[in-house]
């Protein structure tokens, strides 16, 4: 069994797991079952270890939800409604108040992300890319990026992760797709999605891309 690696120094995470599984039958698609267990229990033994408390979630409504996972539950706060970014904001203040550098975030339902992600995307500001498509929130922020993610969701202007991308300049790291038994940053959107995902689990054990 591969061992879990952790969390450089300096770097907190951040899972945005409250993506809705409409397309899945409803409810909240990062608690969906694979191979018995949560997609969100996936991603997050992807991520291993940090400093105590250095992985928070990133959702609203109802935290309870969440208590099995024993984490932080971060809410959009002011700029709820706005999409993703605000969760990231949420989760930049989050990450400074913890005193960190760094913060990686990933969606709640990519179970096969690879164990050292972080290290791979150093420095930040990074996103990952694979199979030629860019990953906007598979992404390592700069904790000081929130004063100007913060002025861009308060004034008129795009919300989308792209363009707050392309202000900051992120560098795209390339991850291998092809060869693999899947993309590393397979997200579980549809049935099918989730059946292949499962073959992978039957196939290889537990997750590739270690």
């Amino acid at each position: 069994m591969t061992s879990p690696s952790s969390l450089p120094g300096g770097v907190c995470a951040l899972v945005l797991a409250g993506g809705a599984a409409r397309r899945l039958g409803g409810g909240d698609k990062p608690l969906r079952l694979l191979g018995g267990r949560p997609l969100l229990a996936h991603v997050l033994a992807r991520l291993g270890a940090g400093e105590d408390g250095a992985i928070a979630l990133s959702a609203n409504g109802d935290a309870a939800r969440f208590a099995r996972f024993g984490l932080p539950v971060l809410e959009d706060g002011a700029f709820a409604g706005q999409g993703p970014l605000a969760g990231v904001l949420a989760g930049l203040d989050w990450a400074a108040g913890r005193g960190a550098g760094a913060l990686l975030t990933v969606p709640g339902d990519t179970p096969f992300i690879p164990r050292d992600l972080a290290a791979r995307l150093a420095p930040a500001p990074s996103c990952a890319a694979s199979g030629g498509r860019v990953h906007h929130l598979v992404a390592l922020w700069p904790v000081a990026a929130r004063a100007a993610l913060r002025s861009r969701l308060s004034a008129d202007g795009p919300r989308n992760v792209a363009a707050f991308a392309a202000v900051l300049g992120l560098r795209f790291v390339a991850f291998a797709a092809e060869g693999q038994a899947c993309d590393p940053f397979l997200n579980v959107n549809t049935p099918e999605d989730l059946a292949r995902a499962q073959a992978v689990l039957d196939q290889a054990g537990e997750p590739v891309h270690a």
